[in-house]
């Protein structure tokens, strides 16, 4: 009996399940157990061994979350965030992370609010967000106010965003915006994304830059969101590991699919930046089945225009987007300009700029929509 109160005295303190290179201790206490006909007690003594082990993803959670108190971001308990939301009553939105809520804070300030559902809270985007948002504050990047986790249930609050995504205004069927304004948020969206790579301690990479992703404030400044994606890195680090790969269909770029376009980097951004920068010039989706067999590929049949002059009745604007989008969906990222030359050649004027090279899925031999093994591939990643 003292081997096994010795037992449990390990197990409730977690000296044993602190430490893998003591795994073997079960085992053989459940083995001599087994022995001494203690086979209910074994069983039992196992099924606390399972429960404790449960609660490693939490208390990682939990150890991460006492870290960031002192830099900024308020805890809130799950009752505090049932208050805030009028016991969740008014509904923003919904994805595969959950359900966004409106919430009023004391002082009449009005805030979002992302319930993470149960299924995706092993910790990981949640996490995520907290620590590459909850110590930075950028007029181009959504501000984190707090978070809650209790167990298994995990909430983000941020700031209220009352004009909602970038998405539902620039496929419009109405045109939403003019010229001048369209160049604003571009280049406030740019540098929101030059800030996450070089304006913090640690290069924060998005890794899922589209227009959903966009939201506007009152004055319809740009605003970078969901950052369940984002990953860390030391600056001076170029090249991340290929498990960093994930994004969004669409807007995801080649080496995320196969080193063979080269590294993932900071120029991934760039890439899903180019894209979105197109649909924003273009009012309409880079890839539309609905379109003229020669518009289905919109950054195609952009490049042929431009390139050979075609582009009658352009605005000079929209004419500089298109052109720094398409340096920037290069397929090799060492061909990709970085996010500050981006946000250069943004603030210059169309004169300056010179068209590049063409982008390896532009042509009429090649339509990436119709390629089932790519797009196989990137939704694997986006999964």
């Amino acid at each position: 009996m003292g081997l096994l109160l010795d037992f449990l005295s390990q197990l409730q303190n977690g000296h044993i399940l602190g430490s893998s290179r003591h795994a073997w201790k079960i085992q053989g206490v459940l083995a001599v157990l087994s022995r001494l006909d203690f086979a209910p007690l074994s069983v039992l003594i196992f099924l606390a061994y399972k429960y404790w082990q449960t609660k490693i993803s939490v208390d990682a959670v939990e150890r991460f979350l006492q870290m960031q108190l002192a830099l900024g971001p308020t805890r809130y308990a799950y009752t505090d965030i049932t208050a805030i939301t009028s016991h969740f009553k008014e509904k923003l939105g919904q994805g595969g992370y959950g359900s966004v809520y409106k919430g009023v804070l004391p002082g009449d300030v009005h805030v979002a609010i992302k319930m993470l559902v149960s299924s995706m809270s092993n910790g990981e985007e949640f996490i995520s967000e907290v620590s590459s948002i909850g110590s930075i504050h950028h007029v181009n990047v959504v501000r984190l106010v707090g978070f809650c986790s209790e167990k298994m249930r995990r909430a983000l609050v941020y700031e209220y965003m009352p004009h909602g995504s970038l998405e539902k205004y620039i496929f419009s069927p109405e045109k939403s915006f003019s010229s001048d304004k369209l160049n604003q948020i571009a280049l406030g969206i740019a540098r929101g994304i030059d800030y996450l790579h070089r304006g913090c301690d640690m290069q924060i990479l998005h890794f899922d830059i589209k227009p959903h992703n966009i939201l506007l404030d009152s004055d319809f400044t740009p605003k970078i969101a969901d950052f369940g994606l984002a990953k860390l890195y030391p600056r001076d680090n170029s090249f991340l590991p290929v498990s960093a790969a994930r994004g969004t269909v669409g807007y995801i770029a080649p080496e995320m699919v196969s080193r063979s376009f080269g590294a993932i980097s900071s120029k991934s951004d760039v890439y899903s930046f180019g894209m979105l920068l197109l649909e924003m010039a273009g009012g309409r989706r880079n890839v539309d089945p609905q379109a003229s067999r020669s518009q289905t590929y919109y950054p195609s049949w952009v490049y042929n225009q431009l390139s050979r002059q075609e582009a009658v009745g352009i605005h000079q604007v929209e004419r500089k987007l298109c052109v720094v989008a398409l340096w920037c969906i290069q397929m090799k990222p060492d061909d990709r300009p970085a996010m500050s030359e981006v946000l250069d050649m943004l603030e210059a004027g169309i004169d300056g700029l010179e068209m590049p090279p063409e982008p390896f899925f532009c042509g009429d031999e090649y339509a990436p929509a119709a390629d089932s093994s790519v797009l196989s591939e990137l939704s694997t990643l986006s999964e």
